[in-house]
C-alpha cells in the first residue's frame, strides 16, 4: 500500500507543506489526501474527516498500511528510516545531530514571526510586511536570529555543490531545507528584508521542483478563508 499524506490547504498550511515537500523533493512516492480547512472547531468538516486518521484532529498525518503518524519532526524521522535509499538527514554525525537541532528549532521556535506572518503563498503583502517590521519587535528578533542561523550554516558549505549547484543549508537538499520553506513563503508574501546571500537561499528553495510544485497547487486552490488572512478582505 502506498502512503498517504493528509494534508491541509496548501496555500495556508505551513505544518502540511514540510513532509509533502519532503516526500516531493526526495522522490518517495505517496497519495495526497486533501483535508481542506473550513474551521478547526470540533464539529467541522476538517475535524470529522479527520476522525479515525489522527487523535489529535490536526494535519499533517502519515500513514504507512493503516499505521498513522502525525506531527512534522515525527514524520521526518519516521520516513528517514523507512527509507535509508533516501539520504534525507546529512551523513555525517555532527552535521545531523546539527540538523536535527535547527529543524527542532524551528518547530517549537520563532513564534513572533510565525505568528504575525502567516503562510499565504498566494498573496503579495509588501505594505503589510514594512508596518510588521516596523510594529513587531518579536518578528525583528526572530529575523535575526533566522539570518545568524542560515549564515552560520551557509557558509560551512563549499561555494559549489558537485553538480555545480549553490548549496542547500547542509549542502543537499535535507529535512531541514524542507522545515525551513514555510518559512521561505512568508519572506517572500512579506518581502521582509535579508541579506543578499540568504535571499539567494531562499530563491534557491522556491525553485526546487517539490517546492515549485506545491506553489503551483496552493495559487490552483482559489479559497479565501477569513481566519486564516488577517491581513486583506479578499483573494
Amino acid at each position: 500500500m502506498a502512503l498517504q499524506l493528509y494534508i491541509g490547504n496548501k496555500n495556508y498550511s505551513s505544518w502540511s507543506m514540510r513532509p509533502w515537500v519532503l516526500l516531493k523533493q526526495a522522490g518517495i512516492p505517496f497519495e495526497e489526501v486533501m483535508v481542506r480547512f473550513d474551521s478547526f472547531e470540533a464539529g467541522s468538516t476538517f475535524k470529522q474527516s479527520l476522525r479515525g486518521v489522527n487523535p489529535v484532529g490536526k494535519v499533517p498525518v502519515l500513514v504507512d498500511d493503516g499505521f498513522a503518524v502525525w506531527d512534522t519532526l515525527a514524520i521526518a524521522e519516521y520516513l528517514a528510516e523507512r527509507f535509508p535509499q533516501h539520504p534525507l538527514w546529512p551523513a555525517d554525525a555532527q552535521a545531523r545531530a546539527r540538523a536535527r537541532s535547527v529543524c527542532a528549532e524551528m518547530h517549537s521556535g520563532f513564534t513572533g514571526l510565525r505568528g504575525a506572518c502567516p503562510m499565504n503563498i498566494e498573496a503579495t503583502l509588501v505594505d503589510t510586511g514594512r508596518l510588521i517590521w516596523r510594529d513587531k519587535p518579536g518578528v525583528r528578533a526572530d529575523m535575526a536570529r533566522l539570518c545568524g542561523l542560515w549564515g552560520e550554516l551557509l557558509a560551512a558549505q563549499p561555494d559549489k555543490m558537485p553538480d555545480g549547484s549553490a548549496p542547500l543549508l547542509f549542502g543537499h537538499f535535507s529535512i531541514a531545507d524542507a522545515f525551513f520553506a514555510p518559512v521561505c513563503m512568508r519572506l517572500k508574501t512579506y518581502a521582509l528584508p535579508l541579506p543578499a546571500n540568504l535571499a539567494a537561499y531562499v530563491d534557491r528553495v522556491a525553485a526546487l521542483p517539490g517546492v515549485q510544485a506545491w506553489i503551483q497547487d496552493a495559487l490552483a486552490e482559489h479559497d479565501f478563508l477569513d481566519f486564516e488572512e488577517p491581513y486583506r478582505l479578499g483573494r
